[in-house]
């Protein structure tokens, strides 16, 4: 009997040696130790560290084009509030093509053109001269619509792509974990979890490049709106001051307004 319960110790010992390792350490093995949005994005694959890269691109993209049109947009907003207030006094049209004959800034652009109307026509004065004026100011005001507005249309673009490329990196993410998990032979969460976590880390780099995107280019909308309406407010005074002139018969330009 003793023997016989010898030998049974033996067999189990053999057993338990040559059994395979439990599934914890497997686990352990396989999980990585660093799980870190670094270390996630280092163990990622590399189509999935591609998307991360561009992502993170466009976010620097998404900041300076805020940073750029926001200082740009305040300083043109500043100055064509002093000019049209400049306008609203007794200055002569005469006067303020002089005052801006060196500047290039819209403002200054408006004058300039309603001025070189204005000796187009020879200092004619009629209905046909603000018609002329009223054209020239329109497509002055355009021009400096679309150049203030470029480089915004960079923000609605990543506004509406980037959730979508981020979503890709994490289906392709996603398909390299369970891939993972068929060639480990194991569906333990150990295993799953660090491909899923890096996969959907592509999403969060999605969203963070989008949402500020689509908030600053609805910020930036609006201030290029209050700019135009700077402009259309200049032009109206521009025009106010052509038909003063007019029915004061002193619609005559210097030589040093042209």
């Amino acid at each position: 009997m003793q023997g016989n319960s010898r030998l049974r110790h033996v067999i189990v010992a053999i057993a338990l040696a040559l059994a395979p390792a439990p599934a914890f350490a497997i686990d352990e093995a396989l999980l990585p130790r660093n799980l870190s949005p670094w270390g996630m994005f280092v163990s990622a694959d590399i189509v999935v560290k591609a998307v991360m890269i561009g992502l993170a691109v466009a976010s620097l993209v998404t900041w300076t084009v805020w940073l750029a049109k926001t200082v740009e947009l305040r300083r043109k907003s500043a100055l064509a509030v002093q000019r049209t207030r400049a306008l609203e006094g007794k200055m002569k049209l005469a006067e303020a093509a002089e005052r801006t004959s060196d500047a290039h800034d819209a403002v200054a652009q408006l004058i300039q053109s309603c001025a070189k109307e204005a000796e187009l026509s020879g200092g004619i004065v009629d209905d046909g001269l603000q018609e002329r004026v009223a054209l020239r100011l329109e497509r002055v005001e355009a021009a400096m619509s679309r150049q203030i507005a470029r480089g915004t249309g960079v923000l609605a673009t990543i506004g509406a792509t980037a959730p979508f490329v981020g979503l890709f990196g994490t289906v392709w993410g996603i398909m390299n974990a369970f891939i993972g998990i068929s060639e480990s032979h194991t569906t333990s969460l150990a295993v799953v979890a660090p491909g899923i976590a890096e996969a959907l880390l592509a999403t969060a780099f999605g969203l963070v490049a989008a949402i500020p995107a689509v908030v600053i280019y609805n910020h930036l909308v609006r201030g290029i709106a209050n700019y135009r309406a700077l402009l259309g407010d200049a032009s109206a005074q521009l025009m106010l001051l052509v038909s003063r002139q007019r029915d004061h018969r002193e619609f005559r330009l210097s030589r040093a307004a042209e």
